[in-house]
């Protein structure tokens, strides 16, 4: 309590969390009908405001309108869609079945909400990444909440103003701010947090959670790669991969971070990956900055990141065979190709996030899985083959959060599918059923007949019946 008062003395937010806090115990209560309304709710003001949806991350890094529907606002409407059409099946008690020793009891899980999350979401996808969890913590029946990322503001304004003039504090409530607010946030005692982020403010979360013993999910990253086995057609592969990489100008944490590819199917894969990139971004009358199809880089600090590495990386004795110009007026970095890249290399290090592809040579998909395996688990893994055995192989001799045959990203847009990542790459699952559940405490019960029961009849005091019982138990139930 004493941490509590002292965010309380700096922020109002704290208020807004103690009658949340107040509110989630009547929440439990409410019918699915309520959390359903909630949700039609939501679905209704993003559809409402879809333009202002595009303008604002327009103004935050150029993301194109289509795309800001597609990547932003169609996702969200869609987690929606399923959580109203499936929230009746995922919240029913679910009897299970239990053995001779439990003759006369009957058991089941009961999906109870945790109560009041936290839902820190990052600036790459500032809807999507914000609003898709709080689609899960509605249908558990919770109250949330939300801290978008203070590095898209626009996006961030505007999602204060549509969930606060729309929704009561006690159920829904977004916080601005920067680091300073959030570390505030993490000293409250939540019911679960759920963190989108890299893997090193992930740790940080997760510790601040640790205080309160508060469950989190921590959705991450890592450097994601994508096997392009030699049977594989290469033209598909570059296309799929082209625009996987480079949408949102490649700063998606599951875009494919580098390629390993097999060196005698190098110089027919960069030509088709050149095609590929042209094609998307044709450049032959116009230069790249009057193309509006292509994000921008999000802010000063990242775009020298990304600058920083491609000269350091050229500096090392790498080629660039494709793009590598930037423009810093507008933080603009060209689509671009790096090959014979020295492993010491922090575009091999560290995750890209940004438009850069390096490409990774091997020599067997036996040393392309013991390379993958040298590297934390990533949150995805793209294998490009038409050999089954080859797909079966890398998935069974390597461990990532998700992974993809054939295509990239569209793994995450499944809402069947559960999303997130492994160790350092994240912890939990996300989206559809798999969200609710990790926005719920599965509550276990177990009722048991009044009078005599199987159970009674190892109470002490013990003998040589009993312990024949047990024995017999121990070797056939």
């Amino acid at each position: 309590m004493a941490d509590l008062e002292a965010v309380k003395v700096s922020y109002g937010f704290v208020e807004v969390f103690s009658t949340q806090k107040r509110r989630a115990v009547e929440m439990r209560q409410r019918p699915i009908r309520d959390r359903i309304y909630t949700l039609k709710r939501l679905r209704l003001i993003v559809e409402q405001h879809k333009d202002e949806i595009r303008r604002a991350v327009y103004s935050d890094f150029k993301k194109p309108a289509l795309e800001a529907d597609l990547s932003e606002t169609y996702v969200v409407i869609s987690e929606i869609n399923h959580a109203i059409k499936h929230l009746k099946r995922w919240a029913r008690p679910k009897s299970v079945s239990g053995n001779v020793t439990y003759f006369g009891t009957s058991s089941m899980v009961r999906y109870e909400p945790k109560g009041v999350c936290l839902i820190i979401a990052p600036w790459n996808y500032p809807v999507n990444l914000l609003l898709g969890p709080t689609v899960s913590a509605i249908a558990a029946g919770n109250a949330a909440i939300l801290k978008p990322s203070e590095v898209t503001s626009h996006t961030s304004t505007l999602m204060k103003r549509l969930i606060n003039d729309n929704f009561p504090a006690d159920e829904l409530y977004v916080v601005e701010g920067g680091v300073e607010q959030t570390q505030a946030l993490l000293k409250l005692p939540f019911d679960h947090i759920f963190f989108t982020g890299g893997t090193a403010v992930g740790k940080i979360v997760m510790k601040a959670a640790a205080e309160n013993l508060t469950s989190v999910t921590l959705e991450l990253g890592g450097k994601s790669p994508a096997i392009v086995d030699s049977s594989a057609n290469l033209k598909d592969s570059a296309e799929k991969i082209a625009w996987g990489k480079w949408v949102n100008n490649g700063q998606t944490c599951i875009a494919p971070d580098y390629i390993m590819l097999h060196p005698s199917k190098k110089a027919e894969f960069v030509s088709e990956l050149k095609t590929a990139i042209n094609k998307l971004y044709p450049t032959d009358q116009r230069s790249l900055s009057e193309i509006k199809d292509y994000s921008r880089v999000v802010s000063d600090r990242h775009f020298n990141r990304l600058e920083s590495m491609i000269k350091n990386a050229v500096e090392s004795g790498a080629d660039v065979v494709h793009g590598g110009k930037s423009y810093a007026e507008e933080r603009l970095i060209e689509p671009t190709i790096i090959i014979n890249l020295p492993e010491q290399s922090d575009l091999l290090s560290d995750e890209v996030f940004g438009p850069i592809l390096p490409i990774v040579e091997y020599e067997s998909i036996e040393s392309a899985i013991d390379y993958i395996n040298s590297k934390d688990k990533p949150l995805s893994l793209y294998v490009f083959t038409k050999n089954s055995d080859v797909t079966e192989e890398i998935l069974a001799k390597t461990s990532s959060g998700t992974a993809c045959i054939n295509d990239c990203v569209l793994q995450f847009m499944q809402p069947n599918l559960p999303f997130g990542g492994v160790n350092h790459s994240g912890i939990g699952k996300a989206h559809g059923e798999f969200g609710f559940i990790e926005f719920s405490n599965q509550k276990a019960i177990l009722k048991q007949r009044v009078g005599l029961t199987s159970a009674k009849s190892l109470y002490p005091p013990y003998n040589n019946v009993k312990q024949k019982m047990v024995d017999f138990m121990m070797k056939y139930i």
